[in-house]
């Protein structure tokens, strides 16, 4: 597994991004995928999954402004993120793992992910 997160960037508060995690070798659909943040000075925290059954899960301060979803033909689990805070900057890694355990509720657990990627770096200007 090969996860290659993008699509950070510069945003106003308010605004929105969508980051894609992509594999270049496995399917993603077999595979249950979180994405995580770490931003300056805190712990690398659960933001968003999705299951292999497809079930979702979220943090409470994304719900209602994060929605993470697959797109099956591009092999890509995107996480959009709306109405974005200075407070949700950070690092986001996609994270991946083939176990049918893994996303079945709240909360988010680094050691239930096998496969990361490289973050991509989000900065929201107040």
């Amino acid at each position: 597994v090969q996860l290659q997160a993008s699509g950070g960037g510069l945003v106003q508060t308010g605004g929105s991004l969508r980051l894609s995690c992509v594999d270049s070798e496995f399917t993603l659909d077999d595979y249950a995928v979180g994405w995580f943040r770490r931003a300056p000075g805190k712990e690398r925290e659960g933001v968003a999954c999705v299951s292999r059954s497809d079930g979702t899960n979220y943090a409470e301060d994304a719900k209602g402004r994060f929605t993470i979803y697959r797109d099956s033909a591009k092999n890509t689990v995107y996480l959009q993120m709306n109405n974005l805070k200075p407070e949700d900057a950070a690092v986001y890694y996609c994270a991946a793992d083939r176990s049918r355990n893994v996303c079945n509720g709240w909360p988010m657990f680094l050691h239930d992910y096998g496969y990361w990627g490289k973050g991509t770096l989000v900065t929201v200007s107040s």
